[in-house]
């Protein structure tokens, strides 16, 4: 007997299987929670790069954050709420990435088949971007971790302290290299995929995007690399005052007394 719903006349669509909208969504929340991290890199960047303006301007941002010009007393708990946040976004963005990465070495062999015969830039930066995300799954762990435990330990002074002697200099520059490869590659390919400054002809934005996007990582990288010279070179200046805290000589009384 033929099993099969009879569908030419209608008969038997409600016993069809329907596709599932959650690969959609998922791509979709991918995208979004991807585009979100990509906006908050930029913004740390420029925060953590203050540094170059002076310690006074480095130690304003900190304590902005803490909430000390809007409560009068700085609450390093409150960095610790929006780490935490980031933190979040992060594990659910790589949950939701590990979907599209080869699953055995079967897929990988076939991928790298592909990527050597098409010879495709966009396919390659894919790769980059994974191999990118697979290393910031651990070195921003380490890094997210360690700032929603200690959110007070931010500041000119112990920031350079962290970098000259506390032996996170290695893992901090790895970790530029990949977010910023990382996230200007998903930036780049987030505007191809939705369509974004698409315009008339989209072979010539996709070559636009893709000139903004390798000068905005090389922006990013130059502005990094001054950074961490900056902090280097303040804690190589302290080396021999351990656990020292940068105050600007026009705060009284300091800002965290308060909150003792």
């Amino acid at each position: 007997m033929d099993s099969t719903p009879n569908v030419i006349a209608g008969v038997g669509l409600a016993d069809r299987p329907r596709k599932s909208r959650w690969p959609a969504r998922m791509d979709l929340a991918q995208s979004l929670t991807g585009l979100a991290l990509g906006l908050f890199m930029w913004g740390h960047m420029f925060f953590v790069s203050s540094i170059l303006l002076g310690k006074d301007a480095m130690w304003t941002i900190t304590k902005f954050f803490e909430g000390y010009f809007i409560l009068g007393t700085a609450y390093p708990g409150i960095v610790s709420v929006v780490v935490a946040t980031v933190f979040a976004l992060v594990i659910v963005h790589a949950f939701l990435a590990m979907r599209k990465f080869p699953a055995n070495y079967q897929q990988y062999r076939t991928f790298m088949g592909h990527r050597k015969l098409m010879a495709h830039e966009d396919t390659t930066l894919w790769w980059v971007q994974a191999l990118t995300g697979f290393l910031l799954f651990f070195l921003a762990a380490v890094h997210l971790y360690q700032m929603m435990m200690h959110p007070g330990d931010i500041g000119p002074y112990q920031s350079g302290e962290r970098i000259w002697s506390g032996g996170w200099g290695p893992l901090y520059i790895v970790m530029l290299l990949a977010v910023e490869f990382h996230g200007g590659i998903g930036l780049y390919r987030l505007a191809v995929k939705w369509g974004w400054f698409e315009g008339k002809d989209a072979n010539a934005s996709r070559k636009r995007l893709k000139t903004l996007k390798w000068v905005l990582t090389a922006f990013f990288l130059a502005l990094g690399v001054a950074t961490f010279v900056a902090y280097a070179k303040i804690g190589y200046q302290i080396r021999d005052q351990k656990g020292a805290v940068y105050t600007p000589s026009w705060v009284v009384p300091n800002p965290m007394e308060k909150a003792k």
